[in-house]
């Protein structure tokens, strides 16, 4: 027996399994029916495409391993060979007839595909599938390079009680024990955030009289079903039934030949009945069917094998697509809904168990409680003033004020503001530059009882003039006042920017603010466009900075570098940190922090210990050559790649990822980056915070599952400013605590892992649709960093057509040949911008709305300053002029035009994935052959695709 398929089938294309064999075997006798089984069915080319191997392993234990193309052989055809092989044998010991009727013959598949196309067609456009629910984002968070991916085994098992219940409850409400399984998995998925499930599935394309045969003959397809809260398990049931008749009823087209593009589910599920083995003469016989040694192709595939002592389930899945406890979370809770359906098949989908066991999952999680005794930024800053009155407070290039100075400095500017009639409960907008300056005026508001308003000099004016007016600030200091204030000796303080008429000076002690006092307000994007101000009090704000100080181990002497707009929130802690430890606050320029080469310069020339950015500044810094063994890299603001923490933490003595919006007082969780990260997560939450991950109903999901992130705690803001409304959508009543208390809806997705860290899934509404598919920006994002060569990646969708930015590219095919092999096709980017770096708003943020579009109309160059990736790809050979015609007047027919030349490229057309599938369609028509979607991608011009077509013809 030979020993080994050809090597051009990789192992995703194999199909294994074996018989065992205890007894006296006849071996020669089993050699001849192997002979006889591989000629009875031609499919399997004689033996060219099948190889059974005939172990030894023990006195009297003999093991057949066959191992076979997927190309001819399904799991039907393992009954087939098993079945076929058992008679022959027996044949050969008994020397009779094995009595096995003739084959029927093959080659109607495509007869049956022709005719069956119309309904095919009608069916796919009433039944549009959009992509199915992740059981986990880890590999969106990890960037994973796709050469990385594994395969690995879970296995469970369904007691036979609990089968026989679910069999029994099955036939009570009318539908099929297979119907019930993919029920189950739809409801187990839907409980876990999935609102419209997708699996893919099996469907035999056998006719009656062939299912004798041996072949490949079953279709994949996908299944999606659309639960709903209040529909009662058995209602939902017989509703798949109904679903899996009519997919039933087009199982002999592949979608691809419909013209249709779906895209791959997450999961997929496979359903067999153990039956026992055939009688081999003298032996006794038992069949694995390889189940647990099956390649996966895709993120889980769940087999299940029906037997005598209950239902076996092997999990296959692929890592880091998935990792063990995500599998055997999900196989779990699968468990606990199939037990409560048995129970009560009437269960509402919304009360079927979300958690392992059904145990009720716990509501959130709590940062460490910490006592902070009742304080101010003032209170703290004033204390450090009394320790070391000549340490250095702020530099900022040539000069420096030590903490004495700074507070002398800050006091004048509070005695302004009271002589002003500013205190308590009033806002005093700061529109000044990054200087030594800056943390005086910003002290001086606080001291004086007020709130600061922090204005950016950079930002357009007609911004900086609508958030004065909403805000009704009650006084505005600038460069100048804050100038003066810190000169020694001092001049009188300017006043035309506070008050065009001050009153007469009081000597009435400015009243010192309490922990209910508003602190700062600063304003951030609204969705609809109109910024909004956000208030924070000095309780939150303290609650915040000793957090830190805890966290990050803050000392006297420690230099932290304050790089970041004084209107974005990521400031807050690079001013009052320090000045409340004991550090210095390095005042950076605005220039300065727009360039990766001067920024680095200033980090080395100032020893700074600590700096805070995110993640698209630590890329400009690296890509300057930025690197700082003993400082403490702090990244945030915007998710955190793997490939960056991975390139970034060689750099840096700590790497600390934190996440936080405005209204949760900068920052709500921490997690410290190992040497040699493997994932990366926003982590825990920081004292005195709780995160909540809820699903839609407010009810907490399991660890595991993608569910909405909400925070609660001591750093919750006080609301919005003059928008009640908006209070009370983001806002909401904490349905965990005493009534009052409040929490807040972030907009965010996470899911908790088993160790109680935080995973940043994406902004729940960073989901698009393009031709009905919804599509995560994140997820190509993802893919493209993966690419050797890039960089930075970002997506975005302009004028309806999916585009790519890349930062760091390579070769225009290799983007689209890498996206091909890892994304469906209506994933892949219809059009490739590189960039030199990607365009940052003033806070440091990707400023998406100044991505440019990869061009302005067919046939004009690239946008100014970038380069469209296009990529015709290699011709490999001359292709006929009627070949390259036909396919010519299909692209024409396809993409409605009157004529394409030999180069034009398919995507600058504005071909895309349906694009794809329907001339892929018509050339299996016409033409007679299967375009693989990889050439789509690597010539996709009319003559690189007809040359593709002649070398198809040519090999088949």
């Amino acid at each position: 027996m030979p020993d080994a398929l050809p090597n051009e089938d990789g192992a995703e294309h194999r199909l294994s399994f074996s018989v065992s064999f205890s007894g006296d075997l006849d071996l020669a006798a089993l050699d001849r029916a192997c002979a006889a089984v591989v000629r009875r069915h031609p499919a399997l080319a004689g033996g060219a495409r099948c190889r059974p191997v005939l172990e030894r392993v023990g006195a009297d234990e003999h093991r057949l391993r066959v191992v076979t193309s997927r190309q001819v052989f399904d799991q039907r055809s393992v009954d087939v060979f098993v079945s076929d092989l058992a008679a022959f044998h027996r044949a050969e010991v008994r020397g009779i007839d094995p009595g096995l009727p003739d084959v029927a013959p093959g080659g109607k598949e495509e007869q049956r595909i022709t005719s069956g196309l119309p309904h095919a067609r009608r069916y796919w456009a009433d039944h549009p599938v959009g992509g199915g629910p992740l059981l986990t984002r880890s590999v969106g968070n990890s960037r994973t390079d796709t050469r990385d991916i594994q395969d690995a085994t879970v296995e469970m098992r369904v007691p036979a009680g609990l089968r026989d219940a679910l069999h029994d409850v099955a036939e009570r409400i009318g539908v099929t024990p297979y119907a019930l399984w993919v029920a189950s998995v739809h409801a187990a998925l839907f409980r876990r955030g999935g609102t419209a499930p997708v699996t893919a599935l099996d469907f035999d394309t056998r006719a009656p009289e062939e299912h004798a045969r041996i072949g490949a003959l079953v279709n994949e397809l996908p299944f999606s079903s659309v639960p709903r809260d209040d529909t009662p398990f058995a209602e939902f049931a017989r509703a798949v039934v109904a679903g899996l008749r009519a997919l039933h009823q087009v199982r002999d087209v592949p979608p691809a030949r419909a013209g249709v593009d779906t895209p791959p589910a997450i999961v997929h599920l496979s359903y067999h009945r153990s039956t026992p083995a055939p009688c081999f003469p003298g032996v006794v016989a038992t069949v694995d069917r390889g189940l647990r040694t099956a390649a996966v192709r895709h993120a889980l595939d769940l087999s299940l094998l029906d037997g005598p002592d209950g239902t076996h389930a092997v999990l296959r899945y692929r890592k880091p697509l998935l990792t063990g406890d995500d599998v055997r979370c999900f196989g779990r809770r699968w468990l606990s809904v199939l037990t409560r359906i048995a129970s009560d098949p009437d269960t509402l989908l919304a009360e079927l168990p979300a958690s392992e066991g059904g145990v009720r999952p716990l509501a959130h999680q709590d940062g460490t409680a910490a006592h902070r005794p009742p304080a101010t930024v003032p209170e703290l800053f004033t204390e450090q003033v009394a320790r070391r009155p000549d340490a250095v407070a702020v530099v900022h290039e040539d000069r420096q004020l030590t903490y004495a100075q700074l507070d002398a400095a800050a006091n004048r500017i509070a005695d302004r503001l009271r002589e002003l009639g500013i205190g308590r409960g009033d806002l005093v907008a700061i529109r000044a530059g990054r200087t030594e300056a800056l943390p005086a005026g910003l002290l001086g508001v606080l001291k004086a009882g007020a709130a600061y308003l922090p204005l950016d000099p950079d930002y357009p004016a007609d911004r900086l003039d609508f958030i004065v007016a909403d805000s009704r600030a009650a006084g505005e200091l600038g460069d100048a006042e804050l100038s003066a204030a810190t000169e020694d000796p001092a001049p009188p303080m300017p006043a035309t920017a506070v008050s065009p008429a001050p009153p007469a000076r009081t000597t009435v002690p400015a009243p010192s603010p309490s922990p209910g006092d508003l602190a700062y307000v600063i304003y951030t994007s609204g969705s609809t466009g109109r910024p909004k101000g956000v208030r924070i009090e000095h309780g939150s704000l303290v609650s915040l900075l000793l957090s830190m100080r805890g966290l990050l181990d803050c000392r006297p002497g420690d230099r932290w570098l304050a790089a970041a707009s004084a209107a974005f929130d990521m400031s807050v802690p690079e001013f009052f940190l320090p000045l409340v430890t004991g550090g210095t606050v390095v005042m950076a320029g605005g220039t300065r922090t727009r360039d990766g080469s001067a920024l680095r310069e200033l980090i080395d020339r100032e020893r700074v210990t600590h700096m805070q950015a995110t993640p698209t500044g630590w890329t400009m810094l690296l890509d300057a050559e930025f690197s700082a063994p003993g400082i403490t890299a702090i990244t945030g603001g915007e998710a955190l790649p793997l490939t960056l923490a991975r390139r970034l933490r060689p750099r840096v003595s700590r790497l600390v990822n934190l996440y936080g919006p405005t209204e949760a007082t900068v920052w709500a969780t921490a997690d410290e980056i190992g040497p040699e990260p493997e994932r990366v997560t926003i982590g825990r939450p920081l004292a005195n915070t709780r995160a909540y991950v809820l699903d839609g109903r407010l009810s907490p999901v399991p660890d595991g599952t993608p569910g909405d992130l909400y925070l609660a705690g001591a750093g919750l803001a006080r609301g919005y400013l003059g928008r009640p409304e908006l209070d009370r959508e983001r806002f909401p009543s904490d349905p965990f605590r005493a009534p009052g208390g409040r929490m807040y809806r972030t907009g965010d997705q996470v899911r908790r892992l088993t160790d109680g860290r935080l995973e940043f899934l994406g902004r729940t509404d960073d989901q698009v649709k393009i031709r009905g598919y919804r599509i995560e920006l994140g997820e190509v994002e993802n893919q493209l960093l993966a690419v050797p060569g890039v960089r930075q990646a970002v997506a975005s969708v302009r004028d309806g057509r999916l585009v790519g930015y890349v930062v760091g590219g390579t070769e225009p095919g290799e983007l689209r040949r890498a996206l091909a092999a890892a994304l469906p096709a209506y994933m892949v980017p219809e059009a490739f911008v590189v960039l030199g770096g990607l365009p940052t708003t003033p806070n440091g943020k990707l400023d998406r709305a100044a991505l440019p579009a990869p061009r302005e109309e067919a046939g004009t160059g690239p946008a100014t300053g970038t380069d469209v990736v296009t990529g015709t790809g290699a011709v490999a050979g001359a292709a006929p002029e009627d070949l390259l015609e036909a396919v010519r007047g299909i692209w024409c027919e396809v993409l409605r035009v009157p004529d394409v030349s030999d180069t034009e490229d398919l995507f600058d057309l504005g071909g895309h994935s349906v694009t794809v599938a329907r001339i892929s369609a018509r050339i299996h028509e016409r033409l007679g052959v299967e375009v693989p979607l990889v050439a789509f991608f690597d010539t996709p011009t009319v003559r690189g695709l007809a040359s593709a077509v002649a070398d198809l013809r040519m090999r088949s």
